[in-house]
């Protein structure tokens, strides 16, 4: 459907559209960036639907070009849900730091990708559980990034509607207390 309605059908309205939006989004994210922010984040949630195939010709080219847009010097946090199949892709947008979601174990991530900074990847459902399984799910992550260089805890996706707000606390002062046994965790 995407490639025969959208993209296949009307290729240059294709191009057109997502020069126009990546554009934007290099505006937007620098703009960010001299308002004070110091690190921007592409959050791409529907990537995952896409084949290796799609992802570089229909997606990439225009990822790319938002992330050597930003201003030098800015890290760029690259996330997409469900990219298990597209994770290598991923790292060729030029991104500092890879997002993984709850599906791709750490240890898999950084076993594909190679050196690179990763965030995530806790599945938000967990938050749902009493707060000593939130405290083992931290852990779990937390020795799977096994204090390596660049890992930022993080959810594998948002907080969740109806998310209990006293959990949300609870997994920061997990983490918190958890990752000054692992001097590299972020």
């Amino acid at each position: 459907l995407f490639r025969s309605q959208i993209a296949g059908q009307a290729p240059e309205a294709w191009r057109r559209l997502m020069t126009k939006i990546a554009e934007s989004l290099i505006g937007y994210l620098n703009a960010q960036i001299s308002a004070g922010a110091q690190a921007v984040q592409l959050f791409d949630s529907w990537v995952g639907c896409l084949s290796p195939q799609d992802y570089r010709r229909y997606v990439l080219p225009y990822t790319r070009q938002v992330v050597q847009g930003i201003q030098a010097g800015t890290p760029v946090i690259y996330f997409g849900t469900d990219t298990a199949s597209l994770l290598e892709l991923t790292k060729e947008t030029g991104s500092s730091v890879i997002g993984v979601d709850w599906r791709t174990d750490l240890d898999s991530a950084w076993a594909r990708l190679g050196d690179v900074a990763i965030q995530g990847n806790l599945d938000p459902v967990v938050l749902f559980a009493d707060i000593p399984e939130i405290r083992r799910q931290a852990k779990r992550i937390l020795d799977q990034a096994a204090g390596r260089p660049g890992h930022i805890f993080n959810l594998g996706h948002g907080v969740l509607p109806d998310t209990p707000v006293g959990h949300a606390k609870a997994l920061v002062e997990a983490v918190h207390e958890l990752s000054s046994r692992h001097p590299g965790n972020v």
